[in-house]
C-alpha cells in the first residue's frame, strides 16, 4: 500500500476552515476534507505532496486477516484456525478452535464469510429477542450489514440492523451493542432516559464494551481482507 499514490475521497464540509487529510482506519482510504467553496485542484496537489505522511499513517493500519487455509480469524473473542481440505464437504463446521472447510479453494473465502454472517444473524436475532423481552418492547426485524461507521442502528419502525462483524468480537461486546439498540425502542435519542434504559439492560459496565470497540473495532474491518 505504501509508496503508491492512493485515490483520494473528497468530502465537502461547511464547518471546515482548511483542507485536512485523514485515513479511514476501517478501509485505509485517504479522505480529503475541504471547506464548501475551497478550490479543488490546489487541494489535490497539496494532498499529493503529503505522500510520506500518508504512507506512515497507512503503515499503522491493522493487518489484513484473509480467509485462507492455515490462517486464523477472530470469532466470539477467540481465534479459529482455518483447516481446509479440498476433498472434504463444502459445509463449514466448527470444532473447538478449528474451522473445518472443504470444497474448491476458489470460493473458500466467500463460503467462510457467508458462514460468519449466518452465525452473526442467528446469534444477534436470538439476543435481540432476549433483550426486547426484558425491555418489554417489540422488534419488527433484525438484519445485518457491513457498515463502516456504526455497529448497530434502530429505526422508528422497529428494524434493528447490526454489523455482522460483531460476531468477531467477544460476546460481552456484542451483547452490549444489542442492549444499546434495543434500548432505542424505548427512547429514540441519546438523552439521560435512553442511557438509563441501556444501562439497565446491559450486563456489566457498558463503558468496557465501548472501550473495546474503540481499541479493536477498526481491526475487525480488516478480517477477510487480503490487503
Amino acid at each position: 500500500m505504501a509508496g503508491a499514490t492512493p485515490p483520494v475521497e473528497v468530502v465537502r464540509n461547511a464547518r471546515s476552515r482548511r483542507a485536512k487529510l485523514s485515513i479511514d482506519p476501517a478501509s485505509g482510504k485517504v479522505r480529503l476534507t475541504l471547506p464548501t467553496r475551497a478550490a479543488l485542484k490546489p487541494a489535490l496537489r497539496w494532498a499529493a505532496e503529503q505522500q510520506e505522511w500518508i504512507d506512515r499513517q497507512q503503515a499503522r493500519l491493522p493487518p489484513a486477516r484473509p480467509f485462507a487455509p492455515g490462517s486464523t480469524i477472530p470469532f466470539e473473542g477467540v481465534d479459529l484456525r482455518i483447516a481446509w481440505d479440498e476433498r472434504a464437504p463444502r459445509r463449514i463446521n466448527r470444532d473447538g478452535d478449528t474451522l473445518h472447510c472443504g470444497g474448491p479453494l476458489d470460493g473458500l473465502a466467500r463460503r467462510i464469510a457467508l458462514w460468519l454472517q449466518r452465525e452473526a444473524l442467528r446469534l444477534l436475532s436470538m439476543e435481540t429477542a432476549e433483550f426486547a423481552a426484558k425491555a418489554g418492547v417489540s422488534v419488527s426485524k433484525v438484519a445485518i450489514g457491513d457498515a463502516k461507521g456504526r455497529w448497530g442502528s434502530c429505526t422508528t419502525h422497529g428494524v434493528i440492523r447490526y454489523s455482522w462483524r460483531l460476531i468477531l468480537a467477544p460476546p460481552f461486546v456484542r451483547r452490549s451493542t444489542v442492549a444499546h439498540e434495543v434500548a432505542h425502542r424505548l427512547h429514540m435519542h441519546h438523552g439521560p432516559e435512553f442511557h438509563a434504559a441501556a444501562d439497565a439492560l446491559t450486563e456489566g459496565d457498558p463503558a468496557e464494551s465501548r472501550a473495546w470497540l474503540r481499541a479493536n473495532g477498526a481491526a475487525l474491518h480488516w478480517v477477510g481482507r487480503d490487503s
